[in-house]
């Protein structure tokens, strides 16, 4: 089975991370969405997320 792999874009190393996020627009409060990261994107996947307000928890994965 092969591990699960960075949610950004061109990247191919093992996902770490799990990124809960939602858009309030599109998604009920309690709905949580998934990105994976890498220690790398950690950081960046968190902030483009956190800017738009949609960041709610990280978590290891």
């Amino acid at each position: 089975m092969e591990p699960d792999v960075c949610s950004a874009k061109g990247c191919s190393a093992p996902a770490t991370w799990q990124l809960l996020w939602n858009n309030p627009k599109l998604h009920t409060p309690e709905r949580r969405k998934t990105w994976l990261a890498c220690d790398d994107h950690k950081t960046s996947l968190s902030q483009f997320l956190s800017a738009r307000n949609f960041l709610k928890d990280v978590v290891a994965h």
